[in-house]
Order: C-alpha cells, then structure tokens, then sequence
C-alpha cells in the first residue's frame, strides 16, 4: 500500500472520521447539557412544591445545599444562590417538562442570565433560539439583549423582496438590523465618515458582532477600477451563509436619494469585477447616523433600484469628556467583571 500517511483514500478516510466524531462529541454535550437543565428544573419544582404543600419558608433552601454538598461533595451547582436560581427557573416554566429547545439546549449560565434580563417569555425564547443559532457566549448574549437586539433585527428598509429569490431574500432581510448599535466607538459632531470607518476597523472583533453571524472583513477603502476611474468602497464584506459580497456605504448625515444610485453604481461593478460565478448578487448596505429619517424617502429611492440594498440607521456614543474619563471603567475593566461572574 505504500506509505499509508500520504494516501489520499487514507486521509479522506481519516477527515470523513474526525467529522463524525466531532459531531458526536456535540449531540453528547447537548444531551448531556440537556439533562442538567432538566434536573435543575427537577430539582426547582420539587423545592416549590414542598414549601406549598408544607408551608416551608426560604430556610428550607439553606439546608438543602448544605446536605446537597455534604453528599455530593464532588458536584457542584447545589450552592444556596443556584438553588434559589432553580427554584426561580421552575416557577418561570412550570410546564417546562413539555417544552422543546432552545431552552433546553443553551447552558445554565443563558438561561440565569435570560431569568435576570429578560421580563418577557417571548423575548427570552427569542433570545435562547438566537444565541443558538448565532452560537452566543453568555456575555455576548448579554450584551445583545440589552441593546434591544430582538427589537433591530431584520428591521432595515430594503428592496430585497424584488431584487433576490426567495429564500435568499428573507435570509438577506433577517441579515440587517435597525438600527445598528457601535457603542464601542466614540463620535462628536466633527466627526467625519472616514474617522468612523477607522473605528469600526480597529474595532472588527465587536463590529462583526454587530453585523452579525455570517459576515467576514474583506477590506475599506477597497479599490476598485473600471478602466475609466478608481473608485473606493467604504467597507467591504463577505457573508458566508448568503454567499455574496456585501458592501457598506458609511454617511454621516441624513439619507439622500442619490446615496442609492451610487450604491448601485458601486454594486454593479462588484458584480462584474469581483464577484464569481459561484457567488450570488452583491448586497448594498447604507448606514446613516440615526438620521434615516422616516423611511418614506428611503422607499422612493428604492423602487425602481434592480440591485438589492437596503438603509438603516446607525448609532454612536457620545465623546467622553476629559474630566470624566478616569471615572468611568473601561472596555476591558467591564469585559474582565463579566468573566469573572460565576454561576455554581
């Protein structure tokens, strides 16, 4: 046979086995994750039902992680504070039992943090089905939630519904929010479009969590020439789940009709000049400075448009002043509490 090691059936073997157990591995943890959450439910119900049935107070749950821990000294998660989050859990899903995923997927961390963020069970179970499919941390998850995200998603003005087949075209619509959130950058009114961009660039970690799950950086200012002139888009991306290219166009300003004809413009000589035979139209997106407007000018300049785009607004923090910085905790001192949180 040779050397077994540089045979291809080999080594097409050995990738085909890899996948199979690495699959494996995750339909493990997931059922496994799945019968820890049951059993915290389990144990929550059991707790309510006997403090109704026996008029226990809330010492009950004191003692109940004391002797939880004495016998099963080598598990954790019997803490008063997790069982006091069971119990709570239960009470929130009393029919829990019946419910299929997300809930009963995402880890114990989500669903504590989903229990202290989100008052509305249609929001929570909105949240959980997000942070699986996006594949969210319990930080992450967080952070979306408390800007609304559930509230932006899929909500930007666009011309997809005549512009892209379906399904391409709801997924594209569900790819856009409104507005987008760049919290992580600081502005004031000199700022100027190219000062923005910079900021979303050094910042990429975080402006791709914004955009999404699908998007990878390609470039700014990328050059473009058609023979004639050079021209340069703002940024460009990659979305990998719609399989076109997706260019950004930054204003700093109130939207205006001709923004969308030059967008086409630019959409139109990515298609010739960039995009494969394998890749599906390229997608334009324009970001305003919260200052869309209500939209209607938007929808005008839209209709007759035969490239697919769409508008929404953007948002920025206010510059810090210099008197206040040294009060305010930074980035990285608030990233470095949250990782320190731990959930028993």
């Amino acid at each position: 046979m040779g050397n077994i090691i540089s045979d291809k059936a080999y080594k097409s073997l050995l990738a085909d086995l890899k996948l199979k157990i690495g699959q494996a591995q995750v339909r493990a943890s997931v059922a496994v994750n799945q019968q820890l959450i049951l059993l915290y439910w389990s144990i929550g119900n059991a707790i309510i039902e006997n403090q109704n049935s026996k008029k226990w107070g809330a010492g009950v749950i004191p003692q109940l992680s004391k002797d939880l821990q004495k016998s099963f000294p080598d598990m954790k998660g019997f803490s008063e504070r997790n069982l006091g989050y069971m119990r709570r859990f239960s009470e929130t899903y009393p029919d829990f039992e019946n419910l299929q995923v997300p809930l009963a997927k995402i880890s114990w961390y989500h669903n504590i943090t989903l229990l202290q963020k989100c008052p509305v069970q249609s929001e929570r179970y909105w949240y959980a089905a997000k942070a699986l499919e996006e594949g969210w941390s319990r930080n992450v998850m967080s952070i979306q939630i408390e800007s609304q995200l559930h509230l932006r998603d899929g909500k930007a003005i666009s011309n997809f519904k005549t512009t892209l087949p379906s399904p391409q075209s709801d997924m594209a619509e569900q790819a856009l929010k409104d507005p987008y959130i760049f919290d992580f950058l600081t502005t004031t009114s000199r700022t100027k479009e190219r000062d923005i961009e910079k900021q979303l660039v050094e910042h990429i970690t975080k402006f791709l969590l914004e955009l999404g799950k699908g998007f990878a950086y390609v470039g700014k200012q990328y050059h473009l020439n058609t023979g004639e002139n050079d021209y340069y888009l703002d940024l460009l991306f990659y979305h990998t789940k719609l399989h076109c290219y997706i260019v950004i166009e930054l204003k700093n300003g109130k939207f205006k009709p001709e923004y969308a004809g030059k967008l086409n413009f630019y959409l139109s000589v990515v298609d010739d000049l960039v995009k494969t035979k394998e890749d599906n139209p390229t997608i334009g997106i324009i970001l305003c400075k919260n200052e869309k407007g209500s939209g209607i000018d938007v929808e005008y300049a839209l209709k007759d448009i035969n490239k697919p785009m769409g508008v929404a607004d953007f948002k920025l923090t206010d510059a810090i002043p210099e008197n206040l910085k040294s009060s305010l905790p930074t980035i990285e001192e608030i990233e470095n509490e949250l990782n320190e949180e731990d959930f028993e």
